[in-house]
């Protein structure tokens, strides 16, 4: 089972803004790096941003469980280029802990904007 919708779990929906470069998509393992924006589902308020000042674009490992789970199941549908909305519901974000640092409370949905701007593959 290899189709996109494999990589979906309940609870997580991706809206592609901008389509990105098919022939370089993102692959379990490889290094991903994105500017992003995310918000509070309820009331869109934003909690970060890589493009405010001081902030620089986010990396990390996907597929591997480094971010939560609603960031790598909806980074692994899309390519280098691809800017999309992703918005997961509170088990696939901080669940019923939050993350308080940031202002957001257990089990808030969350919407994230992703660009993805590089990806490096394990060689």
């Amino acid at each position: 089972s290899s189709g996109i919708n494999a990589e979906y779990g309940q609870g997580v929906t991706k809206e592609i803004v901008e389509a990105g470069d098919s022939s370089c998509p993102v692959r379990k393992g490889s290094n991903v790096t994105v500017h992003c924006v995310g918000s509070l589902t309820s009331g869109m308020k934003k909690f970060w941003s890589t493009k405010d000042p001081g902030q620089q674009p986010f990396t990390f490992r996907a597929g591997v469980g480094q971010v939560i789970a609603g960031w790598d199941e909806g980074c692994m549908t899309m390519c280098k280029g691809e800017r999309a909305k992703i918005s997961m519901s509170g088990d696939k974000g901080y669940g019923p802990n939050g993350f308080q640092a940031w202002g957001i409370p257990p089990n808030a949905g969350l919407t994230f904007e992703l660009t993805i701007i590089d990806i490096k593959h394990e060689q």
